[in-house]
């Protein structure tokens, strides 16, 4: 599957990536580590080019997941980590979320994650999020070091506005900026794709799917591991969800029978139509998922589906915060008025 590959700096890829988050990170109940590697093995094989992980994940365990998985085949496919952002240890020994963008910590990370991953380069390393206390240019200028030395070939940002991209290009340019962008999150709307546009940036979307939502599934917040992130998430409040639930999915899953494809396979589609800068990167624990998602970027979607899908899900009929208040504070992507 390489015929309509996209750009992301120097490299190409396919339109559809894997986000390995969720393998030991964000949601649950995880598969086990043998699972996990049979999971990326197999969707090497089948096709997936471009694997997306992150310092965070697992407390680092993510990365060190994909280096026992893949390192034997690192030539096959574009690896992309992130810095800037980690799970460590408070006074009282419970794990802590940790945004750091000083230079000494990235370029800490980033041997780090050299040694997890099991690689001598990692071609596409995202600042993950925007420390408010250091400038990104500084952060940037670090990153820019490592392209230098070797041991990264490209620089993206994640979760980040348009006018942080434009100060980050200037500095070095910037490959990728990473944002949750689906149906029912179209914040990137308001200025990042055309900052990203003009600049030369490819555009990845994480939750691609909506965390779920959009793969229609049966979502019951008590049905969630308790680690799950969307229990505290405003959207997935048990009122919420199944008023979103009654309004948009009735007439969603009629487009996706008229396509003939699942609904995930549906959201994924207009995704990639959207603008040809887009890679999604939906992640799963299920291999019948991730192949059933790679062959979405071989959907023909009509003009008409397209406009459809875009007025029966957006940020009108999806009325909610994606995130709480305390969560929000630490993305700096733009916010509907």
């Amino acid at each position: 599957m390489n015929t309509s590959q996209r750009a992301i700096g120097p490299l190409k890829v396919n339109p559809i990536g894997l986000g390995c988050m969720n393998l030991n990170h964000g949601y649950g109940p995880y598969p086990s580590a043998e699972d996990a590697q049979r999971l990326l093995l197999n969707s090497l094989d089948a096709g997936y080019d471009f694997f997306d992980t992150a310092a965070l994940y697992g407390a680092g365990q993510n990365e060190v997941l994909l280096g026992n998985a893949l390192a034997k085949h690192r030539s096959r496919f574009m690896l992309a980590s992130k810095c800037g952002m980690t799970l460590e240890r408070n006074n009282s020994g419970k794990l802590e979320r940790i945004i750091d963008g000083r230079p000494a910590t990235l370029r800490a990370s980033c041997e780090l994650a050299l040694r997890s991953l099991k690689t001598d380069v990692i071609d596409l390393y995202y600042i993950h999020r925007q420390d408010k206390t250091i400038p990104i240019e500084d952060s940037v200028g670090a990153l820019s070091d490592l392209v230098q030395s070797g041991k990264i070939r490209a620089i993206g940002l994640s979760e980040m506005s348009a006018a942080t991209l434009r100060k980050a290009n200037a500095v070095h340019p910037i490959a990728a900026m990473q944002t949750e962008y689906s149906l029912w999150t179209r914040n990137p709307e308001i200025a990042v794709l055309q900052a990203c546009a003009e600049l030369g940036t490819a555009f990845v979307a994480f939750s691609p799917l909506a965390r779920a939502f959009l793969c229609d599934l049966s979502l019951n917040l008590d049905d969630f591991a308790p680690q799950d992130l969307r229990r505290t998430m405003p959207r997935f409040q048990p009122d919420v969800v199944s008023k979103l639930n009654q309004q948009l999915m009735p007439q969603y899953r009629v487009i996706a029978n008229e396509v003939g494809c699942t609904p995930a396979q549906l959201a994924l589609a207009w995704l990639l139509k959207k603008a040809p800068t887009i890679i999604a990167i939906p992640g799963t624990t299920n291999f019948s998922h991730a192949q059933q998602n790679l062959s979405a970027a071989n959907l023909n979607l009509s003009d008409q589906h397209f406009a459809q899908l875009d007025q029966l899900i957006n940020q009108r009929t999806v009325p909610y915060p994606r995130y709480t208040a305390a969560a929000q504070s630490d993305v700096g992507t733009e916010e509907f008025n």
